[in-house]
C-alpha cells in the first residue's frame, strides 16, 4: 500500500458507537482531541489518535490537517421536502392551511422536468453546504421530480432516499393520481433507481388524509413485492389532522392503526413528526421497529406541538432528526438541534449535547436502517463526514475559548452554529463542498 492509495484527514474527531440514552453519555462515543481519519476507496480504514496512526503511514502520505476544527460523520436528515426549497419561510398558516395555500401550488410546478432539475441541484448543494450527506426526501406526485432528484444525487455520489408522492384524494386535481397509476409509476421508478449506487427508493403516501384505502393498499403491495424499500410518510403532526383521520378511517382505532392496517409499519418505515401519539402508538412503533423523524423546527414554525423525545427513548424507538424544509426554516441540522433542545426544555427534559449529535449522525443512520453503512467511523463504513470550524464566526470563536470539554463544545456549536460553521463536507472521502464554493 502506498501513500497515494490513502486519503488522510487530521483534526479533532468525534463519532458515536451507541445511543447515549441507552448506555450513558460516557460510553456512547469516541473522541480524539488530535485524531486521524484514514480513508481508502471511499471507505473508512481507520480512525484514532494521531500519535498511534501517523507513524504507521507510508512516508509519502499527504495529510489534510483541519486545524481548529472538529470532524463528525456526515449529518443525516431523516425528513425533508426538496420541492419546497423555494417556499421556505412562507408566512402565517398551520399545517392544513399551509398545504393548501403554499405547498400544493408550488408542487404543481414539478410536472416540468426542467424545473425539477433546477431545484434538485440547488437543494442538494444546500445539503452539502450544511454538512448533510444522507437524506430521506419527499418529491412530488410527478415522476419527473423523482428522476431529477436521483439524477442530481447520483452525480454527487450522495446517499439519498426518495420516492414519488402517492395522493389520490383531498388534494387539488392537478396533484392527484390513482391507485393504479401510482403503483405503476412507482414500480417503474423503483426499477430505474432503487439500489443504483447509493440511491434507495421510498414508497411515499403523503399522509393518510390524502390517500384512499385502495391507494394505501397499493403502497403495502409495493412493500411486500420489494422488501428492501422504505416507507416514508407523516403521522400525527397536527391536532386537526388527527381528528380528520378519525373521520376518514372510522374503522381504525387511531392514526397509526391506519398505516398498520395496510401493512406499512416496519424497520424501514419512517414516520415524520409523531407529536400527538398515544402511549399505545408509541409501543406499536417499538414493536414493529418503525422509526420517527423528529422535526422540531417545522413543529414550532407551524405551531404543531412538541415531540415527546423522552417517551420515544423510554419505548426504545429509533429517532432521527429531520429539517422538514420548507415548513422547517433551515437546512442546517445544527440549527435543528438548537430548536430540538428548546422543545425539550419546555417539557422539562434535558437534551444533552452528545445525544443531540448522536441524533444527527448515528441515530439518523439507525432510524434509516443504514447503521451498517454510515453514521460513524468504524472500519468499512462509507467515508462521509463534515468538518466544523470552531472559528467560523467571532462569537463562536469567543465562546468556545471558555470550553474545555467536548460536550461543552458540541452544545455551543449547536446553539451558535449554522451553515457558516461548516468548513467542508466530504462524500466517500472526497471533498464535495468547501466553504464559499461547491466542488461538484
Amino acid at each position: 500500500m502506498t501513500g497515494n492509495d490513502l486519503k488522510i484527514y487530521r483534526a479533532e474527531i468525534l463519532h458515536f458507537l451507541a445511543d447515549p440514552a441507552e448506555v450513558g453519555d460516557a460510553d456512547s462515543y469516541e473522541y480524539f482531541p488530535d485524531g486521524v481519519l484514514i480513508v481508502k476507496n471511499g471507505q473508512v480504514q481507520a480512525v484514532g489518535p494521531s500519535r498511534d496512526l501517523l507513524p504507521n503511514l507510508p512516508p509519502e502520505s499527504e495529510v489534510v490537517h483541519h486545524r481548529d476544527c472538529l470532524i463528525l460523520p456526515g449529518f443525516v436528515d431523516c425528513h425533508v421536502h426538496y420541492p419546497q426549497t423555494e417556499m421556505v419561510a412562507a408566512y402565517g398558516e398551520q399545517l392544513l392551511e399551509w398545504l393548501e395555500t403554499y405547498t400544493f401550488p408550488t408542487e404543481r410546478e414539478f410536472a416540468d422536468a426542467n424545473k425539477a432539475r433546477k431545484v434538485a441541484e440547488i437543494f442538494l448543494d444546500e445539503l452539502l453546504r450544511n454538512g448533510t450527506t444522507t437524506a430521506m426526501a419527499v418529491a412530488t406526485v410527478h415522476t419527473a421530480s423523482v428522476d431529477a432528484f436521483f439524477s442530481a444525487a447520483r452525480t454527487r455520489r450522495m446517499r439519498m432516499i426518495c420516492g414519488k408522492v402517492l395522493m389520490d384524494r383531498n388534494a387539488p386535481e392537478y396533484l392527484t393520481d390513482t391507485p393504479e397509476r401510482g403503483y405503476r409509476e412507482s414500480k417503474e421508478l423503483i426499477e430505474r433507481w432503487h439500489g443504483k449506487g447509493r440511491l434507495q427508493y421510498a414508497v411515499t403516501p403523503r399522509f393518510a388524509p390524502t390517500c384512499s384505502d385502495a391507494q394505501l393498499a397499493k403502497a403495502g403491495q409495493l412493500l411486500r413485492e420489494h422488501p428492501d424499500l422504505y416507507l416514508h410518510t407523516h403521522l400525527a403532526e397536527n391536532l386537526d389532522e388527527v381528528k380528520w383521520v378519525k373521520k376518514l378511517f372510522p374503522q381504525c382505532s387511531g392514526y397509526l392503526d391506519v398505516y398498520a392496517h395496510f401493512d406499512l409499519l416496519g424497520k424501514r418505515s419512517i414516520f415524520a413528526h409523531c407529536i400527538h401519539l398515544t402511549d399505545e402508538e408509541f409501543k406499536l412503533l417499538h414493536r414493529t421497529g418503525s422509526g420517527i423523524a423528529f422535526c422540531p423546527t417545522s413543529n414550532l414554525f407551524l405551531g404543531s406541538g412538541l415531540f415527546r423525545l423522552a417517551k420515544a427513548e423510554a419505548e426504545a424507538i429509533n429517532v432521527g432528526l429531520g429539517t422538514d424544509t420548507g415548513a422547517g426554516t433551515s437546512f442546517s441540522l445544527l440549527q435543528t438541534i438548537n430548536e430540538a433542545y428548546k422543545t425539550q426544555q419546555l417539557q422539562k427534559h434535558r437534551l444533552s449535547p452528545l445525544k443531540s449529535l448522536y441524533l444527527a449522525t448515528l441515530g439518523g443512520a439507525r432510524s434509516l436502517d443504514l447503521q451498517e453503512r454510515i453514521g460513524n467511523f468504524l472500519p468499512g463504513k462509507e467515508a462521509d463526514f463534515v468538518v466544523l470550524d470552531y472559528r467560523a464566526t467571532p462569537i463562536l470563536d469567543l465562546r468556545l475559548e471558555r470550553c474545555t470539554q467536548i460536550a461543552d463544545k458540541l452544545f455551543v456549536l449547536a446553539m451558535l452554529g449554522d451553515d457558516r460553521a461548516v468548513k467542508a463536507t466530504y462524500v466517500l472521502g472526497d471533498e464535495a463542498y468547501f466553504r464559499n464554493y461547491c466542488t461538484v
